[in-house]
């Protein structure tokens, strides 16, 4: 069992016709406490019934709910999800909602502080407060571990460079890092040419890209990993990502081979895209089962 703290928004995933608890901390969170690990998230919810609710989910689903902060004018966090004839997700996110004002606080700092991992996203940082909040927490965690969330027009190249240079450990989707690779002034169709300059550029030892159907690379040590990927009918791809990095950080942690571990996480991120919503229930016989297959 491992102790790790997740950074960053909790929200509603709002579909054309239904709605869905997310936000990837949270995503990650529940993936990884779903594997046994010692789980607590630092967000901030509004004081509302979306709120609630949220907070109700994360209890009941076992992650740690300390540092859960209530706002008292800002609104719970709202996400308009689309899905196009593949399955694949564009989103419209809302604005000044309570995650957007994470407070400090010394609860969270000791968190933080002792977490075996603390996982956090590019997206959390968009706005000054929980911006300063993370950037404080970054200084005292022992292994971070960066999730880069491409959701314009939220981000900016400053603070993505703070982020990446920050973290022992940058996930990205392929486009993600041919993009940010492009802003800082380098261009090349090879994904793994791109991996080694974003590992140069930021001191950062450890990369891993996802390429969606099309599996991940993973570099740390010199040296690369690769999974192909697994053929699923894909239902939609909310959170995939997300049960990709805790089922990889979840293995990792506990001394797994990279190989396996890759193979493991694409699995389980090929299995929840095959579901609905980004939290499905995935048991363990049924990835062992799916990887055999």
């Amino acid at each position: 069992m491992k102790n790790i703290v997740c950074f960053g928004e909790v929200l509603w995933d709002v579909f054309p016709t239904h709605k869905k608890i997310g936000g990837a901390p949270l995503n990650v969170a529940l993936r990884l406490q779903s594997f046994g690990n010692k789980v607590s998230i630092i967000t901030r919810i509004g004081k509302d019934t979306k709120g609630t609710e949220i907070a109700d989910f994360i209890k009941e689903h076992g992650v740690n709910t300390e540092n859960v902060q209530v706002d008292d004018a800002l609104e719970t966090g709202a996400v308009d999800v689309v899905l196009d004839e593949t399955g694949s997700a564009s989103y419209t996110i809302n604005l000044h909602r309570a995650w957007d004002n994470i407070q400090l606080t010394e609860t969270a700092i000791e968190k933080a502080k002792q977490a075996d991992a603390f996982i956090f996203g590019s997206l959390a940082a968009r706005d000054t407060t929980s911006r300063s909040t993370l950037y404080n927490l970054l200084k005292v965690a022992k292994y971070k571990i960066l999730d880069i969330n491409l959701r314009a027009p939220h981000y900016t190249k400053p603070v993505l460079n703070y982020l990446m240079e920050a973290a022992d450990f940058i996930k990205f989707n392929d486009d993600e890092i041919f993009e940010i690779s492009k802003s800082l002034g380098f261009e090349s169709e090879s994904l793994e040419d791109n991996i080694l300059f974003i590992a140069k550029q930021t001191n950062t030892k450890s990369i891993c890209v996802t390429i969606g159907s099309r599996g991940a690379i993973y570099y740390h040590d010199n040296t690369f990993y690769h999974n192909e990927g697994y053929k699923v009918k894909v239902v939609d791809t909310v959170g995939a990502g997300d049960s990709f990095l805790g089922s990889f950080i979840n293995k990792l942690l506990k001394g797994t081979p990279p190989q396996d571990a890759i193979d493991y996480a694409c699995a389980v991120g090929a299995l929840v895209a095959s579901h609905e919503g980004a939290n499905p229930k995935i048991k363990e016989s049924d990835i062992l089962a799916f990887i055999a297959s």
